[in-house]
């Protein structure tokens, strides 16, 4: 996309400021043809509001691992209730048949989880950045922490499988232990559990500077490190692991390491039904061994290390003590109110022509009865004397009307502006972004990909706020959320695509699990799903909060009704 709108520099720019104008625009104007004069146009502008059906999907077993991030800890979602997130990780030498040397002794063995944090300005006084990690922080609490050496075997192929697949883990919705499905039966990975590696009581991210001080001939060495879990392991431990087995075949490759040492399994306990939840940055944890060795030189010493990469399979497993009751919704009628809740909970599907046959009213007062889909290309497409469809123009439908505009509005539940400030004294939802994706394809809308310049990868709050807009909360307290869909519709009209359903979930991230570069969305797979929705954008895995919106049911009030609203041009011919 960036190399798409280079040479439109001047006009993009005031293109994207316009857009963002009227994308943060709080009342959503709706332009009518009073804006032209209905006397000075060509043409007629109007808005429609179209037939919808939204229902809920309870989402009960999710793929877990593969996935973009980790979430360790405990959360207590003020709508929800209580998730808790562990970790199993299988662990990697970075280096194969070691040579320790002769004699050599552990000074110390340490573990380093990086934390995902960002430079918050400098330490008072210093030259120094302090930092902060409050944007991907969950509540303010501690939680117990346990790692333990892990005995299951994560493979990388599915066994059952004819072509090699990669093996699937999934998570169990309906356990209260840390488990997970391979596909045919359940892991309890409480029953692997071995060796304790590490224990923290009491444990709670911290946004401080790691300052490591070392000595170098007379002077100290100061190396300050981004904030990370770091914590000391016995060395006695790791000795009779890895140092006394230097000429062992377990050491000699991965697949013979992993088979000996499994992992680890990273256990989070919550502490009197609270505590908080972070990523665990696990693509640059390690365990580094520090030894030293006999030299050439008699009395001295040279020092050493030996690091272990916590890479390979890695999944999260999530244990949801949910009090508000997640079920599959009516298809058939709609929902009045929709639950997205990440970390195995619910979903909201959208079918933009769902729902009963409606009265269709032609460009002559002539009534039919037909499917909202039908309808709505009736509506737009051009006919001929038969009433039937004009033939494609270069592979389009010509049309009489001409969609300028189309989204979703959709209003949030009041009860969310109940709920406590968050620890940073924001409102609970303040943050929380809806994202759209296409149901059929897996895949991000049209508009989302293709049309939205507003890709911000530093800042995802602000990413991609025209086709997925921001949450907005106007003077009366009343929440709501813009979904563009324009470029969706239009291809639904011109060029018959099937793709009338939408998926929508909730997350902190936007842009985590999409490429632009070759518009592949990351998805997580939902075992035995049972109907068309077969896949979810994995950002919703791993987003702790929830969110409720109202739905279409007629039993919602109007004004809080979600709505698919066309903005659309008819010329005068």
């Amino acid at each position: 996309m960036k190399k798409i709108f280079k040479p439109l520099k001047f006009s993009s720019i005031f293109l994207l400021a316009m857009a963002l104008f009227i994308a943060c625009d709080k009342d959503f104007n709706t332009i009518d043809s009073d804006v032209l004069g209905k006397d000075n146009a060509n043409f007629n502008t109007n808005n429609l509001n179209l037939q919808i059906l939204a229902y809920n999907k309870k989402l009960d077993s999710l793929q877990i691992n593969n996935l973009p991030n980790h979430l360790f800890g405990a959360f207590n979602d003020p709508a929800y209730g209580l998730t808790t997130a562990s970790i199993v990780t299988q662990v990697t030498p970075a280096v194969f048949n070691p040579d320790f040397g002769e004699n050599p002794v552990i000074d110390s063995v340490v573990l380093k989880v990086p934390y995902y944090s960002k430079e918050d300005g400098l330490i008072e006084g210093t030259t120094n950045a302090k930092y902060s990690i409050k944007d991907s922080l969950y509540g303010n609490g501690k939680v117990k922490l346990t790692i333990y050496r892990n005995n299951y075997f994560l493979r990388d192929f599915n066994p059952n499988s004819e072509f090699g697949q990669t093996q699937m883990y999934y998570s169990n919705a309906n356990s209260s232990s840390n488990s997970a499905i391979d596909g045919n039966s359940i892991i309890n990975f409480e029953d692997h559990k071995s060796d304790v590696i590490l224990t923290l009581n009491e444990f709670a991210p911290s946004n401080n500077t790691i300052i490591l001080k070392t000595t170098e001939g007379d002077q100290d060495v100061i190396d300050r490190q981004a904030p990370a879990l770091r914590a000391k392991l016995d060395t006695n431990y790791w000795k009779t692991l890895i140092l006394d087995l230097e000429d062992d075949a377990v050491l000699s490759n991965a697949n013979n390491f992993k088979d000996y040492f499994r992992g680890l399994y990273f256990k989070a306990e919550a502490i009197n039904g609270n505590g908080s939840m972070t990523f665990f940055n696990l693509a640059t944890a390690n365990i580094v061994i520090y030894f030293s060795k006999d030299s050439s030189v008699d009395g001295e010493k040279l020092q050493d290390s030996y690091t272990l990469n916590l890479t390979g399979n890695r999944l999260n497993t999530f244990v949801n003590n949910f009090n508000t009751a997640l079920i599959n919704g009516n298809k058939t009628n709609g929902d009045e109110k929709l639950y997205l809740k990440g970390t195995n909970g619910s979903m909201a599907v959208v079918d933009l022509f769902g729902g009963d046959m409606v009265e269709c009213t032609d460009e002559n007062g002539s009534v039919t009865m037909r499917t909202p889909l039908d309808c709505f290309k009736k509506t737009y497409r051009q006919l001929d004397e038969n009433g039937d469809y004009l033939p494609q123009v270069n592979g389009n439908y010509p049309l009489k009307k001409l969609i300028n505009e189309a989204h979703l509005l959709i209003y949030e539940d009041e009860i969310m502006q109940t709920y406590p400030k968050d620890e940073n004294g924001n409102d609970y939802s303040a943050f929380d972004r809806i994202y759209a994706y296409d149901i059929k394809n897996n895949a991000p809308t049209t508009d989302f990909a293709f049309f939205d310049p507003t890709e911000d990868r530093t800042n995802p709050l602000n990413s991609k706020i025209i086709s997925l807009g921001q949450r907005i909360t106007d003077d009366n307290g009343i929440s709501k959320y813009k979904i563009r869909l324009t470029e969706h519709l239009k291809n639904i009209l011109l060029k018959d695509s099937t793709n009338t359903k939408i998926g929508l979930v909730l997350s902190t991230n936007v842009n985590i699990d999409y490429n632009p570069s070759t518009n592949i969305l990351q998805t997580a797979t939902i075992l035995n799903s049972g109907d068309d929705v077969t896949a979810l954008p994995a950002t919703a895995v791993i987003s702790p909060r929830g969110t409720i919106l109202y739905g279409n049911h007629p039993n919602v009030p109007e004004n809080r009704k979600m709505k698919l609203e066309i903005f659309f041009t008819k010329p005068n011919l």
